[in-house]
């Protein structure tokens, strides 16, 4: 480093040692050491931003910002307001969001409205909007984005229901609304009564849906120009009291290099009106690829607070999600019964246990696992549910308990390292072991992805009859069992 540096002071190969120097200071001591090594070369740096070669102001700039160097920023600006070369302006910008450019908010805004406004060509278009997304991105470092209020009772709107694609008619018996239809994705509703709709727990997300001319192309101009002209605007406007502008991240499989494309197109075609800002937002536009290679969108409003599963504060990688369980317990409802008492024997953090106790109340719960972690993370779970259970950290095979159970509610352990024999062996030992905890007549509501260890020890014990066998998850062949045991 201490080579390249004492090129830039002789002012020799300028562009490429500043290049080289940007790639140096990516490490903390490599920077540490560089600043020591250019004190009082300020004047230096800023006499490269009028360099005639154009990478070299590029570099120039660039530099700066990696250097932290916020007692240039007016200097780093000046120079972007005076450079004529369109590619090079952006640099400019990119450098001064590293720096402390508070002073500047003022004239940055203004140019972002003559961004906004300006004529956009084949030739410009992608320099305006690379300009305008670093000139926004600065503006959202300081000023933060203007948060908005949802109005969610008397405004008409299409929703998705994002569900189970196996059980979207479950899902939408449960819609205490009319005008619902089905949906590849899961169940279209329209309704002036947001609240109304939350209270149903079986879907996974609610989205709006959009109304572009066609699927969205994986040309981002076109796609960008196709929801221009689409309702979403429209929509964002009815739902909120507030007006633009709108801010929004982009969530989707496609690659990152798309969206990016995507995001500067849609900030240019809405001229200020959406804004991409991936940290913080208040919209998710989200794209879903088709088999033609194109895009279904539709929308999720983060400013519509969704408090359906508000306990769920721990969860661990294996945990169920609520709208899951949610489901499992609604297509079980018929077998449970109310004041029951009832045992979850592979608990995790409780979100079956409180689903079960939300859609049917219990007498008595209890729950066991031998994870430690998740018995407190399940207690903290059950008390911001309101929901009393006995979690206990024990192995189920070891449990005792002076009464039997109604009922024995699981989602059983998936086979890691486990060996299909060891696995079998498993089952056999559960359902020997959920004999001493039933009452004659109870029932054990399973959800496993081992359908041959459980048929067979069902064929095997006469004290144990199949009342429902339901596939939930048909690509891993993850399935609902409900078995009746009588002694």
């Amino acid at each position: 480093m201490k080579e390249i540096i004492g090129n830039l002071l002789k002012k020799e190969n300028v562009r490429q040692n500043l290049s080289s120097l940007r790639q140096e200071i990516k490490d903390e001591n490599a920077l540490a050491e560089a600043l020591k090594l250019l004190a009082g070369e300020d004047e230096l740096l800023v006499s490269f931003m009028g360099a005639d070669d154009a990478k070299t102001r590029k570099n120039a700039a660039l530099l700066i910002g990696d250097l932290h160097m916020s007692q240039l920023s007016d200097e780093v600006f000046k120079a972007y307001e005076t450079e004529q070369m369109r590619f090079v302006k952006g640099s400019y910008l990119a450098a001064l969001s590293q720096l402390d450019c508070k002073e500047l908010l003022p004239q940055l805004m203004e140019r972002a409205k003559e961004l906004e406004h300006m004529t956009v060509t084949a030739e410009n278009r992608k320099h305006i909007e690379e300009e305008l997304n670093e000139i926004n991105k600065i503006l959202i470092k300081y000023n933060g984005i203007k948060h908005h209020t949802p109005l969610l009772e008397g405004v008409k709107a299409e929703l998705l229901l994002m569900t189970n694609r196996l059980h979207r008619e479950v899902v939408r018996r449960q819609i205490p609304v009319k005008d619902t239809k089905l949906h590849p994705l899961g169940v279209l509703v329209k309704t002036d009564n947001i609240p109304l709709i939350m209270q149903v727990r079986t879907f996974r997300k609610m989205y709006f849906t959009i109304h572009a001319a066609s699927l969205l192309p994986k040309d981002a101009q076109e796609a960008a120009g196709l929801l221009a002209e689409s309702d979403m605007y429209d929509i964002l406007r009815r739902m909120h009291r507030e007006g633009g502008p709108f801010y929004y991240r982009i969530e989707s499989t496609a690659d990152a290099a798309y969206q990016s494309r995507l995001a500067k197109a849609i900030d240019m075609h809405f001229a200020g009106r959406m804004i991409n800002s991936p940290n913080d937002y208040d919209v998710v536009i989200k794209l879903i690829p088709t088999k033609n290679d194109n895009f279904f969108v539709c929308m999720r409003l983060c400013s519509i607070q969704d408090n359906r599963f508000a306990y769920r504060k721990n969860v661990l990688p294996t945990s169920m999600h609520p709208s899951q369980a949610a489901l499992i317990v609604s297509l079980a409802k018929p077998y449970l019964k109310e004041t029951a008492q009832i045992m979850d024997p592979f608990c995790g953090v409780g979100t079956l246990l409180i689903e079960r106790a939300h859609l049917v109340p219990a007498r008595e719960i209890y729950a066991t696992d031998t994870y430690g972690d998740a018995i407190t993370m399940g207690r903290e779970n059950a008390a911001f549910a309101k929901t009393r259970i006995n979690f206990i950290h024990r192995d189920f095979f070891d449990f005792r308990h002076d009464y039997k159970f109604d009922e024995l509610i699981t989602d059983m352990p998936v086979r890691n390292r486990q060996t299909k024999a060891e696995m079998e062996l498993f089952y056999e030992r559960f359902f020997d072991k959920a004999a001493e905890h039933l009452v004659s007549g109870g029932i054990i509501v399973m959800y496993s992805n081992e359908i041959g260890f459980v048929k067979k020890q069902i064929r095997l014990r006469v004290e144990y009859r199949l009342l429902q066998e339901t596939c939930i998850l048909d690509k891993n062949d993850f399935y609902l069992f409900v078995i009746r045991y009588e002694d």
